[in-house]
């Protein structure tokens, strides 16, 4: 049975007030013999299969999680009974499909411990993390910094934690950065003064860089930080200026950490005692953070995602992702590549560090900005102002600037309303393809990023609408390039090449040979050998149109399809 040091009773929040925080749906009380007034000091897990010692502390306030007992089960009575006698605040079992036996519910109603069930399709890990959550956010001690800022800020939203930020960096005097147990950045303050190179790396990055963690852990530092409740003091270097650092913990558990900065003159003597309050107060941001923060950025990027792809409940999705029914939006596309690794199958460490920047850039560039991620696409709904016909153009200028990437990155007209999206997301889309097979036949070191808006390329997209209707059909048939195809695929030859290369110096053999960089009387050969082998005379004008459609199909590969 767990063991819990019994606090003062009357500052522990009430089995009501965390049922209250926790969603419909997720537990269900079967019997509260003493109502669900009763105070609870912590939500733990419990083993019944683990051996019981009498002289063991009572569980007083505790809500056991009774992992692995369904409450159908002969095991259910005596793991109520365990938890009676202990003085457990309340009980949660697993339903089933039966429910409850009546011996069980006759016996949770004799006793004083409350018997919960924990609904079906409800993880225990997400059971404890959402109990826990609900727990120190109703807890008095965490609400000290409540009412601190400037204009009297208060009132931060539970998960707020750029707000949080923001309310701590007045309290401290500082530039609050708040991290993750891996050194990625959740969320950081406003910046009154030019940061630190170290500051701007991290942010940039959206999490301190790697060279930096190893050095921290190297140091010690890092060590320092996680075995301590106080804070601990970086000095100033050559790269970064002096640092306070605290972990936010809730029990014996690293929720992440709080580090100040010194932005644009000393911390202050009474930084150190705001962080540790700061600490304290951040537990239930960090903690829902945990448990529904990842899970809501997740649905939101799937209602943005519903939106983009004209889903049928289009309005509500646009409600959930935050994107105005009013406003006039144009999409960006943007995709991602580690320059030392373009073309490659899936998106990497790398990629989605790109991306990481990408969501940042977007989110600074004005307000209204939403975005969702799809593999190595980031999708950015950039809002129009009256009449603005390029609302993304500085936007997409920037994706340019990545270092160590390469950006293919396509913007869309402007939608005049939620049903315009899907088509603005499609032209973006279009705009990426064409962008990415310019740059499929060249060497890997000579890759760039490019980008452009819809209207720059708009022979190129129509060329691939064409192309994406015709290929079905072209599979389906055969005929003298069909040979010719097959044979260079099967041989290693350039006949396709060739007479690619041909049709595009519309019948120029010298310009066409220096494009290919062999003699043009080497092309004039395959050519003559392409005629004759399989019937591909570029003298007559029906071959050539079909030439020119049927090798552009097979040399889009893998890039005629979509990313996402």
């Amino acid at each position: 049975m767990p063991a819990h040091e019994p606090d003062r009773h009357d500052a522990w929040p009430s089995l009501e007030q965390i049922l209250g925080l926790i969603a419909p749906g997720i537990l269900d009380v079967v019997v509260a013999p003493r109502g669900t007034g009763v105070p609870v000091a912590d939500v733990v897990l419990h083993d019944p299969g683990e051996e019981r010692d009498d002289d063991a502390p009572a569980a007083s306030g505790l809500i056991l999680l009774a992992v692995g007992v369904e409450v159908a089960s002969p095991e259910a009575i005596d793991v109520l009974r365990d938890a009676d006698r202990a003085g457990a605040a309340a009980v949660v079992m697993r339903r089933g499909r039966r429910g409850p036996r009546a011996a069980l519910v006759e016996a949770a109603g004799q006793g004083r411990t409350a018997l919960l069930t924990r609904q079906p399709g409800q993880g225990w890990t997400e059971v404890l993390g959402r109990l826990r959550t609900a727990l120190v956010h109703s807890s008095p001690s965490c609400s000290a910094i409540g009412s601190a800022g400037p204009d009297g800020v208060g009132g931060l939203r539970l998960g707020d934690l750029s707000g949080l930020a923001n309310t701590v960096a007045y309290l401290v005097g500082g530039a609050i950065t708040i991290e993750d147990p891996q050194s990625r950045v959740l969320a950081y303050s406003r910046m009154d003064h030019e940061p630190d190179p170290m500051r701007r790396l991290t942010i940039l990055g959206q999490e301190v860089p790697r060279w930096r963690v190893d050095e921290l852990r190297e140091s010690g530092f890092f060590q320092a930080l996680w075995s301590t409740d106080d804070v601990v003091r970086r000095a100033a270097d050559d790269r970064s200026a002096e640092r306070l650092a605290i972990a936010v913990r809730h029990g014996s558990e690293v929720l992440g950490s709080i580090w100040a900065a010194a932005d644009g003159r000393p911390l202050a003597e009474s930084a150190a005692a705001a962080l540790r309050t700061a600490a304290r107060a951040a537990v239930p941001h960090l903690s829902h953070h945990r448990t529904w923060g990842l899970a809501a950025a997740r649905a939101r990027e799937g209602a943005v995602h519903a939106v983009l792809d004209g889903a049928a409940h289009t309005s509500q999705a646009a409600h959930d992702a935050g994107i105005a029914a009013h406003r006039r939006y144009a999409v960006m596309v943007a995709e991602a590549y580690d320059s030392r690794a373009v073309g490659s199958a899936a998106p990497g460490a790398a990629e989605q560090r790109v991306l990481d920047v990408l969501a940042l850039q977007a989110a600074a560039y004005r307000p209204g900005c939403v975005t969702a991620r799809s593999g190595r696409r980031l999708y950015v709904l950039v809002p129009a102002g009256d009449g603005e016909a390029e609302p993304a153009r500085t936007l997409l200028a920037t994706a340019r600037s990545v270092p160590r990437s390469v950006v293919f990155a396509g913007v869309g007209p402007v939608a005049a309303g939620l049903s315009g999206l899907p088509a603005s997301r499609e032209a973006a889309e279009l705009v990426v393809r064409v962008l990415r097979d310019r740059a499929s036949g060249l060497p890997v070191a000579e890759v760039v990023s490019a980008v452009a808006a819809f209207g720059e390329v708009v022979a190129d997209t129509s060329v691939l609408r064409v192309l994406d209707l015709v290929e079905p059909l072209w599979n389906s048939l055969s005929g003298p390039v069909h040979k010719m195809v097959e044979h260079d695929r099967a041989h290693g030859s350039q006949y396709g090449d060739s007479v690619a290369a041909y049709l595009d110096a519309f019948g120029d053999t010298g310009t066409a040979a220096q494009r290919l960089n062999v003699h043009p009387n080497t092309l004039r050969y395959r050519l003559s050998r392409a005629r004759n082998l399989f019937g591909v005379d570029l003298a007559d004008p029906a071959v050539r149109l079909l030439a020119d459609i049927g090798l552009r199909i097979p040399a889009r590969g893998a890039h005629g399809s979509s990313s996402r």
